[in-house]
């Protein structure tokens, strides 16, 4: 397995890998059986952590934490400890599910509005023939309905499980449940299903280019207006922490 590089940024860990490395480890994982949390770390999750000790203290013990975002790179090469490129949640999954596909790992979507996790599995399916996803969930679900998804995981044991539930909510919910699901890889992976399901549309490739997704993500839903004023002073952070 490849071993990880591992910096801080405002003290929450991040490991300076490539998608090719990452691929590999997640690998690794899978053949070791043993669970592991992946996640996919971006400037605003780094902001809250800052100021959580819970959420840093699972970022910690994560498996994998990849750098999300062009935000986490730009700091990282800011501090004097750049890491080679981003890996971003969907770039990820979607590096992921061929690999999958070819090498017999089964997967469980959950989160996402009701149809979500069932459209994406539909139409990923017929994108990547021999695909094995065991089972998918909406993340809309009370105490009981919470057991018996549970209990659906752990009866279909994947190799993979996806939670698309928004951060940093799904991440303590994998740190929470991991251990008793006996899962290879847990990610977290936010908005990831509403893209492949259909139901929102990726930035344009000129925007991914810029790095401005996060701007193209605030045009189309002005809501995020309020978790997004974050980046600002993540910034600013950075850039004073930078003169010391």
């Amino acid at each position: 397995m490849v071993k990880t590089k591992q910096i801080t940024i405002r003290g929450v860990r991040v490991d300076a890998v490539t998608m090719s490395e990452a691929l590999n480890i997640i690998e690794g994982f899978i053949k070791k059986e043993k669970p592991r949390q992946v996640i996919t770390l971006n400037a605003e999750i780094i902001h809250q952590a800052w100021q959580d000790p819970a959420l840093k203290e699972v970022i910690r013990k994560a498996g994998l934490v990849t750098p999300d975002g062009s935000g986490v790179v730009w700091a990282a090469r800011k501090l004097g400890t750049p890491v080679p490129e981003r890996v971003t949640g969907i770039d990820l999954v979607q590096a992921l599910l061929p690999l999958a596909a070819q090498k017999g790992w089964s997967l469980y979507f959950y989160g996402g509005k009701p149809g979500v996790a069932a459209e994406a599995a539909s139409r990923l399916k017929a994108l990547h023939p021999g695909l094995n996803i065991t089972g998918v969930s909406h993340g809309y679900l009370n105490e009981q309905e919470n057991n018996q998804l549970l209990a659906d995981i752990k009866a279909k044991k994947p190799r993979i499980l996806l939670v698309a539930l928004g951060a940093p909510r799904q991440e303590f919910w994998i740190r929470q449940h991991l251990a008793d699901l006996n899962i290879p890889v847990a990610i977290g992976v936010g908005g990831t299903l509403d893209v492949l399901s259909g139901q929102v549309k990726r930035a344009p490739a000129a925007f991914q280019k810029l790095k401005l997704e996060w701007l193209y993500r605030l045009l189309k839903e002005p809501r995020r207006a309020r978790r997004l004023l974050a980046l600002p002073k993540f910034t600013l952070a950075i850039l004073k922490t930078a003169k010391k």
